[in-house]
């Protein structure tokens, strides 16, 4: 059982105030990646970056944390992505993107899926026109493989202006994923849904199972025979950065590791889901605690142990 991860490379350079604290390679599907990396995890990213220095050096950070760079493509025409993360009281991001990306996008081959390999995507990344017909291409190819596919929509407010144009391209994302991990900001974006139930309605139609995460309020899941909340711990967070993908780096680790095949997904009881968000939970909180957009090394050591 092979894991992918299809989504944008950038370097974050995160600030506190005015002042720098640190640089991470990021980017939603990146992060959870490095974290299914660092938990000796078999991951492929399927991704591009410019041939530059940032390029090198996230190249670099993929192969010293265990992430396969196979379909990373290098391009010469542009820049690698920036991103400015200024940090605000509550130890929430908010973000300014330099990009600079080439005519021809994703210039990969992609990976010949097998059934029951898990992909996750995501994001705007999932919905920009320049790269949306690339994105729907790899998603065919993985439901038609029979892969499992988690789809985190993580719909920021800048998007509001577009969102009746994207909904459809979301809907459609919807309908190839297995499972929706999406936040309560995520879905009162998207579909005006302000609780698990309103958000249900809305996704239960597409997919098997919605993981709904609402911060400090905890964890709802919703599957056509199941709806159950689990309690979250509430902590003093350094960063939030990467908290959403490391938990759903938890989701995709707990399925691989329990090898759950894709048409078990919509059978596991509550018990086996209660273990799978439960180490989400763990991994988001870890992550809460640090700079790093993904689960700390020394976590991931102990973990392992």
């Amino acid at each position: 059982m092979q894991i992918y991860a299809v989504g944008e490379t950038i370097l974050d350079i995160i600030f506190k105030g005015v002042e720098p604290q640190t640089a991470k390679p990021g980017g939603s599907s990146f992060n959870a990646s490095i974290t299914l990396g660092r938990l000796g995890a078999p991951i492929k990213f399927i991704s591009e970056m410019g041939n530059d220095r940032v390029g090198d050096l996230i190249q670099d950070f993929m192969e010293q944390n265990g992430v396969d760079a196979t379909y990373m493509s290098r391009f010469e025409e542009g820049q690698s992505a920036i991103a400015l993360a200024f940090l605000n009281e509550q130890s929430d991001a908010e973000y300014q993107f330099y990009k600079d990306y080439p005519h021809q996008r994703l210039a990969v081959d992609f990976p010949e899926f097998q059934a029951d390999d898990l992909l996750m995507f995501g994001s705007f990344y999932a919905l920009n026109p320049g790269i949306r017909p690339r994105v729907k291409e790899l998603l065919e190819k993985a439901a038609g493989a029979g892969a499992t596919i988690v789809y985190d929509p993580n719909f920021r407010s800048t998007h509001n202006p577009e969102r009746n144009e994207l909904i459809p391209d979301i809907e459609e994302n919807m309908d190839y994923a297995t499972v929706v991990r999406a936040s309560d900001e995520d879905l009162l974006n998207i579909f005006g849904a302000a609780t698990p139930d309103e958000a249900w309605e809305k996704v239960g139609k597409h997919c098997d199972a919605l993981v709904y995460t609402a911060n400090a309020e905890g964890v709802h899941l919703r599957t056509r025979s199941m709806a159950f909340h689990m309690k979250v711990d509430r902590i003093e967070p350094v960063s939030t950065i990467g908290a959403g993908d490391t938990f759903n780096a938890g989701l995709l680790y707990g399925i691989w590791k329990r090898e759950y095949k894709r048409e078990q997904i919509s059978s596991l009881d509550q018990s086996q889901w209660e273990e799978l968000i439960g180490t989400a939970i763990r991994f988001a909180r870890a992550v809460c605690l640090s700079y790093d957009n993904y689960l700390p090394l020394g976590y991931a050591e102990q973990y392992k142990k």
